[in-house]
């Protein structure tokens, strides 16, 4: 038999062909001289022109893939080392029987055992191989490096996005922009409602009690302009109730702001405007980052929320990233800077970072949180491998996980409400009542409560003796006259 796992160098006359897979279709070169693999610095010098190569090799049959999907699925086949149906065709028809010469000594062994071909693959066929590779365009014929580079870069980037199961619903850095965007759109919305309200101040400084928010301060502004025209306003367009809006109107009577110039109030309220828009930009900022999460990550967004999921998912760089770190970092994250400084200085190490802001984590008791964190921290990064790694693009998983939390938070409280209520389980009341029994044997008799002794109260030594010979008179008068004697002394 020909050697083919034996390595043993030496070959019979049986003709050896050499698979090669390009991008356009499978190839079989039959080897001419087949004694060069065992000198393979000649190999070098036989693939240096066309001429020489066509000595060594010659094109036996080719396959051509009708399009990019059959490339894609033969070449992720050949990957895995697996035989498609195609390449299983094409040997046995033009391969039975023959030496069949690869370089992925795995694919070798199932194309033996399945269809009994003699595979080898050694140092030797990885040289050929390389020289073939070198001399393609000549050796096939027909293809020039203008043909094959489009059908490469085709058939790669269709490889990666196989491989990657790519999707564009699956994209996490959308997430990460969004939420940076939304954090910095926060500050900024802040920083101008803050000056809005200082700026406005000194015109109408009563109107920062009487209304909270911002962005109906700031559309209040802008219609309402210079307080004296305020009782000329229906300011219910801004979502005021009666009651608030005539308190309004009755502060602007009463006043004690400073007058403004027009051009001053035109200023404060193009601000205001642009503190509206803001607002209005960012509620659908957070609708479009809502959207995403539930696409990306729905079983993390059903566990922790959409901010704290695409914080964790921002705070790692990407899903995948996120998907890698244990449930023990995820519990943590964010909170770095105080878990090395307590390693440092040997204090306690914080319990929980970004998670803590999850709404399962607010409703804990203070004392409850570092337990539910830990729980939550576990639960968060199972779905998150499966948000990462899964097929399904239902939040199942999450939706489980959460109910499990929330029942292990219930069973906290309930625990801690019971030690406060005085609630004795049935068990334990069980042993206090055998433990208090007079006499072990009997039934279930109780001792009887313990009257109250006054003169147990006695703090004066003399009490104390007073009590002694009480309980007891039996005392020999000897023993009393050398204690009285010890006392005098």
């Amino acid at each position: 038999a020909h050697q083919s796992w034996t390595h043993q160098g030496r070959y019979t006359s049986q003709a050896m062909l050499l698979l090669f897979e390009t991008s356009a279709g499978y190839s079989l070169f039959k080897v001419k001289d087949e004694g060069i693999l065992e000198n393979v610095e000649d190999l070098e010098k036989a693939f240096s022109s066309s001429e020489k190569a066509k000595k060594i090799v010659s094109l036996e049959a080719f396959y051509k893939f009708d399009n990019t999907a059959e490339a894609l699925a033969a070449t992720a086949a050949m990957v895995d080392s697996k035989i498609g149906k195609d390449l299983k065709k094409f040997l046995k028809k033009h391969a039975c029987g023959e030496t069949l010469a690869l370089v992925d000594a795995k694919l070798g062994g199932l194309i033996k055992e399945k269809l009994g071909i003699a595979c080898i693959s050694n140092s030797g066929v990885m040289e050929l191989m390389r020289g073939v590779r070198y001399q393609i365009n000549e050796l096939i014929g027909g293809f020039t490096d203008a043909d094959i580079a489009p059908m490469a870069l085709g058939l790669s980037h269709s490889l990666s996005r196989y491989k990657l199961k790519f999707s564009p619903d699956k994209v996490d850095t959308m997430v990460v922009q969004a939420i940076g965007l939304l954090d910095e759109l926060d500050k900024e919305l802040n920083t101008y409602a803050m000056r809005v309200r200082e700026w406005y101040g000194w015109h109408f400084p009563e109107l920062t009690k009487i209304i909270q928010d911002n962005t109906q301060y700031a559309k209040l502004v802008v219609q309402m302009g210079d307080r004296a025209t305020a009782a000329q306003h229906d300011l219910s367009s801004t979502g005021l109730d009666e009651e608030v809006e005539q308190e309004l109107k009755d502060a602007a009577i009463i006043s004690m702001g400073t007058e403004i110039s027009r051009d001053d109030l035109d200023n404060i309220k193009q601000l205001a405007e642009q503190v509206i828009s803001l607002s209005e930009y960012r509620i659908q900022l957070f609708d479009y980052l809502k959207s995403r999460m539930h696409a990306i990550a729905p079983n993390l967004t059903a566990l922790v929320g959409e901010l704290v999921g695409a914080r964790l998912i921002s705070h790692a760089g990407s899903l995948i990233n996120l998907a890698k770190h244990p449930a023990s970092t995820v519990q943590i994250l964010g909170a770095e800077k105080a878990l090395f400084r307590a390693l440092k200085t040997k204090h306690e190490t914080p319990k929980y970072g970004l998670i803590y802001h999850a709404s399962l984590i607010g409703q804990a008791a203070p004392k409850f949180k570092g337990k539910i964190s830990r729980v939550l921290a576990a639960k968060c990064a199972l779905s998150i491998r499966v948000d990462a790694l899964g097929e399904s693009n239902e939040a199942t998983i999450g939706i489980d996980s959460r109910e499990k939390v929330e029942a292990r938070l219930r069973q906290l409280e309930g625990k801690s409400l019971g030690d406060v209520s005085g609630v004795v389980s049935p068990t334990e009341r069980a042993k206090k009542t055998e433990h208090n029994r007079v006499n072990k044997d009997a039934p279930a008799i109780l001792s009887p409560p313990k009257a109250y002794n006054p003169d147990a109260d006695a703090k004066q030594k003399k009490d104390k003796k007073k009590r002694k010979e009480k309980e007891h008179p039996s005392e020999s008068p000897a023993k009393k006259s050398k204690k009285e004697k010890k006392e005098k002394r």
